[in-house]
């Protein structure tokens, strides 16, 4: 029988083996922590469904009458929407033009403290029954403590159909003249 003696060198390889096994085991998992983590912060920072869904509000405008206001809710806020008559004069920057007609389109809330303004037919303007407020039929302040003109939410026209949370082409020029 030979005994084999143990050289010294075989025992340093098998510690750098397991060394190197330990240091690429440890390596995997923190890659598949790191990639864990992204993930997990990816999906915190994607919207809800519930917020998607309520993103964009689609409207089909040619129903709507000349001079009555219909009020459309969009993401929680009442937005006004005005047909122009014959007998209305469009402010250029204010309006927008859907076919042969124009139409107002603003976010329904006071600028002073957030009142939902009434609109008059009559008189064709809105008034804000709290500090008296007025407003002319395209959203533009004429009296009373509200410090700028009705906020225009973004806005998209296709056809007839008036797509509100969507930055169109109507809605940039009307926003760059303001």
């Amino acid at each position: 029988m030979t005994l084999k003696l143990l050289d010294i060198s075989e025992i340093n390889m098998t510690n750098e083996s397991r060394r190197g096994f330990i240091g690429k085991a440890f390596g995997a998992v923190a890659g598949v922590g790191a990639v864990a983590s992204l993930v997990a912060m990816k999906r915190t920072w994607d919207p809800l469904p519930s917020v998607m869904s309520a993103g964009f509000t689609t409207v089909d405008v040619s129903s709507l009458v000349e001079n009555k206001l219909e009020i459309v809710v969009w993401r929680g806020k009442p937005i006004f929407l005005l047909k122009y008559s014959a007998a209305m004069k469009p402010t250029e920057g204010r309006n927008v033009k859907i076919g042969d007609h124009y139409f107002s389109v603003m976010i329904g809330l006071c600028t002073h403290l957030g009142c939902i303004p009434a609109y008059r037919p009559d008189t064709k303007d809105f008034k804000c029954a709290c500090h008296g407020g007025e407003f002319t039929a395209d959203g533009v302040n004429v009296f009373g403590p509200p410090p700028r003109p009705l906020d225009i939410p973004p806005f998209k026209i296709d056809g007839t159909t008036l797509v509100l949370g969507e930055e169109g082409e109507e809605y940039k020029k009307l926003t760059a003249k303001a």
